[in-house]
């Protein structure tokens, strides 16, 4: 009887949500099962196929004679089997029903489209180019009176040559007592420092490590660049491990001012890719994976990306790198004075440049250019008023730092200014910029 109720369970699993039967306890061949007699408690319910299960219509469930026909029927054990692997199959079937997905899961591998493999490539191979510059200072404990360093910012760089020769911002570096560089392996070195340049926030680092750990970055071109073109950034904001953001050039020909000096830096790269603190002096890349300028500065109130941020073009930056390599400095020409801000000059009702200290050591000193200064009675008098250099007019500090840059040291040039109610001519020789520390 027991195994007898068992499997009555397991069959009414079979056909569950089907009515009851109500016929008779005689077996029939007609489409209903139903109980032979009170000793089975087989609750058998009706089938709704019969090409499922065509043969369970012809099996006597009891293990007894019947009582009407006298045909002594198989006994039940002889059924048990066959019920079992109905039983099995349904509830195999009724798992595969309800979590097919739990059934059969298939990894396929990972498709990726032509552009994306092209991205992932280019990170893969300019990713080792990339370092990562820490700034450190040196201070004193106000209790143990110990001498520290305490890293004081971070910011990225990248390979330039196998001498070990390292590029990125001069503002990375600014004040820094020492200087380390982490490579894409996480080998860290001590950094010295070749040359700077604040004019163009350009510097030099050179690192003593095995050649076969740097990989110099390729070198593209930025003069044929075009609005429109993708770009890559790679550097480490926030002190994060090598990060990738993508977009495009936004604008070009763009001026920003020199963080160091405030001399502006001209035909600047705007794009929209996002530039954080720590990306300064990152590589920006083009969609072959050649450099073609160097991240710098961001527009944005509160210091997070905004979408516009500013590279220094590779034409600009290969010229000052080759200078500082080979002589430790960049020999820019120079007028040798100092200016009024722009907004004084423009309270006075004048267009140029107000010369506030001419040195008599200097190129504008030794040619006659005069100073503002005050006379006996504490009264100012103004200096002279540049108007123009070699017939470019010249009305503010950016004008005359642009045409300083496309001179040359030695160059003689004619600078008209204003003094006094008249204007004279004055030829300048230009001197090389004097060494800085």
């Amino acid at each position: 009887m027991a195994s007898t109720s068992s499997s009555s369970l397991l069959l009414s699993t079979l056909f569950l949500n089907s009515p009851p039967s109500s016929s008779s306890s005689r077996i029939s061949n007609g489409p209903f099962l139903s109980t032979p007699s009170p000793r089975s408690s087989l609750s058998l319910h009706p089938i709704r196929s019969r090409r499922c299960f065509p043969i369970l219509s012809k099996l006597p469930l009891n293990d007894a004679e019947d009582d009407n026909d006298n045909t002594l029927l198989p006994p039940f054990s002889a059924v048990k089997p066959f019920l079992l692997l109905c039983t099995s199959v349904a509830l195999s079937f009724s798992l595969f029903a309800s979590s097919p997905a739990a059934a059969f899961v298939v990894a396929t591998p990972r498709k990726l489209q032509t552009d994306e493999l092209a991205t992932v490539r280019l990170f893969q191979e300019n990713t080792p180019s990339v370092v990562y510059i820490t700034n450190l200072a040196v201070r004193q404990d106000a209790f143990t009176l110990d001498v520290l360093e305490v890293p004081q910012g971070s910011g990225s760089g990248f390979v330039w040559d196998k001498q070990g020769h390292i590029v990125t911002n001069y503002h990375v570096i600014r004040g820094a007592s020492d200087l380390r560089v982490t490579l894409a392996d996480q080998s860290t070195y001590d950094a010295k420092v070749v040359g700077f340049d604040q004019d163009k926030d350009v510097a030099v680092l050179r690192i003593d490590a095995p050649k076969d750990k740097l990989r110099p970055i390729p070198v593209g071109v930025s003069a044929d660049l075009l609005v429109g073109q993708k770009v890559f950034a790679i550097g480490n904001p926030f002190g994060l491990d090598h990060t990738l953001t993508t977009g495009v050039i936004s604008g070009l020909r763009r001026e920003i001012s020199s963080a160091a000096t405030g001399r502006p830096i001209q035909d600047v790269i705007q794009t929209d890719a996002a530039i954080n603190p720590g990306n300064s002096g990152g590589p920006l890349l083009d969609s072959s994976g050649t450099l073609i300028g160097i991240n710098t500065a961001i527009y944005s109130p509160s210091g997070a990306s905004s979408g516009v941020g500013f590279s220094i073009p590779v034409d600009t930056v290969g010229g000052i790198v080759d200078q500082l390599v080979r002589f430790g400095k960049v020999t820019r020409p120079i007028l040798g004075i100092k200016f009024a801000p722009d907004q004084s000059v423009e309270q006075l009702g004048v267009s140029g440049v107000l010369v506030l200290d001419a040195p008599p050591s200097g190129p504008a000193g030794k040619a006659g250019l005069q100073s503002t200064k005050r006379d006996g009675y504490g009264r100012l008098i103004l200096g002279d008023i540049i108007t123009s250099v070699n017939g470019t007019k010249v009305t503010n500090g950016s004008d005359l730092y642009r045409i300083l840059d496309q001179c040359k040291v030695g160059d003689e040039v004619t600078v008209e200014v204003l003094r006094g109610d008249h204007k004279e001519k004055i030829s300048v020789t230009l001197e090389p910029k004097p060494d800085e520390t």
